[in-house]
Protein backbone atom coordinates (compact mmCIF):
# COMPACT_ATOMS: atom_id res chain seq x y z
CA UNK A 1 0.00 0.00 0.00
CA UNK A 2 1.52 3.15 -0.78
CA UNK A 3 1.02 5.78 1.75
CA UNK A 4 0.56 9.52 0.89
CA UNK A 5 3.01 12.30 0.90
CA UNK A 6 0.39 14.73 3.19
CA UNK A 7 0.00 11.72 5.90
CA UNK A 8 4.48 12.10 6.05
CA UNK A 9 4.32 15.64 6.42
CA UNK A 10 1.60 15.90 9.18
CA UNK A 11 3.61 16.44 11.99
CA UNK A 12 6.45 18.57 13.44
CA UNK A 13 10.06 17.48 12.80
CA UNK A 14 12.66 16.29 15.77
CA UNK A 15 14.60 19.57 14.14
CA UNK A 16 11.72 21.98 14.39
CA UNK A 17 11.22 21.02 17.82
CA UNK A 18 13.97 21.60 18.71
CA UNK A 19 14.46 25.05 17.79
CA UNK A 20 11.13 26.21 19.14
CA UNK A 21 12.13 24.48 22.39
CA UNK A 22 15.52 26.66 21.83
CA UNK A 23 13.66 29.77 21.72
CA UNK A 24 11.48 29.49 24.43
CA UNK A 25 14.27 29.00 26.39
CA UNK A 26 16.45 31.72 25.46
CA UNK A 27 13.37 33.70 25.98
CA UNK A 28 12.47 32.64 29.71
CA UNK A 29 15.89 32.73 30.56
CA UNK A 30 15.72 36.77 29.15
CA UNK A 31 12.44 37.13 31.31
CA UNK A 32 14.44 35.88 34.66
CA UNK A 33 17.49 38.18 33.92
CA UNK A 34 15.54 40.98 33.69
CA UNK A 35 12.65 40.34 36.42
CA UNK A 36 16.18 39.72 38.51
CA UNK A 37 17.28 43.15 37.23
CA UNK A 38 13.91 44.55 38.00
CA UNK A 39 14.07 42.74 41.84
CA UNK A 40 17.87 44.39 42.34
CA UNK A 41 16.90 47.93 41.48
CA UNK A 42 13.27 47.89 44.02
CA UNK A 43 16.04 46.57 46.74
CA UNK A 44 18.43 49.54 46.17
CA UNK A 45 16.21 51.81 45.92
CA UNK A 46 14.27 51.05 48.98
CA UNK A 47 18.09 51.19 50.53
CA UNK A 48 18.45 54.74 49.05
CA UNK A 49 15.78 56.20 50.48
CA UNK A 50 15.70 55.03 53.99
CA UNK A 51 19.25 55.97 53.99
CA UNK A 52 17.60 59.44 52.69
CA UNK A 53 15.24 59.54 55.94
CA UNK A 54 17.78 58.34 58.26
CA UNK A 55 20.10 61.36 57.08
CA UNK A 56 17.12 63.56 57.11
CA UNK A 57 16.24 62.60 60.45
CA UNK A 58 19.72 62.72 61.95
CA UNK A 59 19.98 67.04 60.45
CA UNK A 60 16.26 67.22 61.70
CA UNK A 61 17.33 66.45 65.73
CA UNK A 62 20.02 68.70 65.36
CA UNK A 63 17.97 71.58 64.17
CA UNK A 64 15.55 70.67 67.31
CA UNK A 65 18.55 70.58 69.38
CA UNK A 66 17.74 74.30 69.50
CA UNK A 67 21.73 74.92 69.86
CA UNK A 68 24.56 76.83 68.20
CA UNK A 69 26.42 73.58 66.62
CA UNK A 70 29.88 73.13 66.74
CA UNK A 71 32.18 72.66 64.09
CA UNK A 72 32.49 68.72 64.50
CA UNK A 73 32.04 65.25 62.85
CA UNK A 74 29.96 62.62 64.74
CA UNK A 75 28.53 59.08 63.89
CA UNK A 76 26.62 56.52 65.29
CA UNK A 77 23.86 53.45 64.49
CA UNK A 78 20.36 53.19 63.95
CA UNK A 79 18.30 50.60 63.98
CA UNK A 80 15.44 51.21 60.79
CA UNK A 81 13.33 49.43 58.91
CA UNK A 82 15.07 45.68 60.90
CA UNK A 83 18.33 46.81 59.70
CA UNK A 84 21.34 48.09 61.55
CA UNK A 85 22.56 51.55 59.42
CA UNK A 86 25.35 53.82 60.18
CA UNK A 87 25.71 57.55 60.17
CA UNK A 88 28.16 60.33 60.33
CA UNK A 89 27.72 63.55 60.64
CA UNK A 90 29.77 66.51 59.26
CA UNK A 91 29.28 70.25 60.92
CA UNK A 92 31.52 72.70 59.34
CA UNK A 93 31.27 76.65 58.69
CA UNK A 94 29.88 77.86 55.23
CA UNK A 95 31.42 81.50 56.12
CA UNK A 96 28.03 83.14 56.50
CA UNK A 97 27.85 84.37 60.20
CA UNK A 98 25.74 82.06 62.27
CA UNK A 99 25.02 79.37 59.88
CA UNK A 100 26.65 75.30 59.61
CA UNK A 101 26.36 72.83 56.98
CA UNK A 102 25.78 69.77 58.06
CA UNK A 103 26.75 66.99 55.87
CA UNK A 104 25.47 63.81 56.98
CA UNK A 105 26.59 60.25 55.25
CA UNK A 106 24.46 56.84 55.30
CA UNK A 107 25.89 53.59 55.39
CA UNK A 108 24.90 49.86 56.02
CA UNK A 109 26.27 48.97 59.90
CA UNK A 110 29.66 47.22 59.13
CA UNK A 111 29.95 48.52 55.30
CA UNK A 112 32.35 51.47 54.04
CA UNK A 113 30.13 51.83 51.39
CA UNK A 114 28.26 55.25 51.96
CA UNK A 115 24.68 55.00 50.34
CA UNK A 116 23.12 58.25 50.37
CA UNK A 117 24.63 61.24 51.25
CA UNK A 118 22.42 64.25 52.24
CA UNK A 119 23.66 68.24 53.04
CA UNK A 120 21.60 70.48 55.06
CA UNK A 121 22.10 73.76 56.69
CA UNK A 122 21.61 74.85 60.58
CA UNK A 123 21.08 78.50 61.80
CA UNK A 124 21.58 79.90 65.37
CA UNK A 125 18.65 79.22 67.18
CA UNK A 126 16.24 82.04 67.65
CA UNK A 127 12.40 82.42 68.92
CA UNK A 128 10.58 79.08 68.21
CA UNK A 129 8.96 79.08 65.01
CA UNK A 130 10.16 82.40 64.54
CA UNK A 131 12.22 81.61 61.21
CA UNK A 132 9.38 79.44 60.28
CA UNK A 133 6.76 82.23 60.32
CA UNK A 134 9.72 84.29 58.08
CA UNK A 135 10.02 81.85 55.49
CA UNK A 136 6.15 81.36 55.30
CA UNK A 137 5.80 84.63 54.56
CA UNK A 138 8.42 84.81 51.94
CA UNK A 139 6.71 82.03 49.89
CA UNK A 140 3.11 83.00 50.47
CA UNK A 141 1.66 83.65 46.57
CA UNK A 142 0.78 87.58 45.63
CA UNK A 143 -1.90 88.93 47.35
CA UNK A 144 -2.34 86.67 50.31
CA UNK A 145 -3.09 87.10 53.21
CA UNK A 146 -0.78 86.41 56.18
Amino acid sequence: MIKNRSDRTAGFTLVEVMVALAIAGLSLAAVAASISQMVDAGYAMRQRTYASWIAQNKITELRLANVVPEVSSTSGEVEYAAQEWAWRATISETGVENLFRVEVEVSIAGSEDVIRTVTGFIGEPGVPGESNRAWTRNTQAAGEEQ
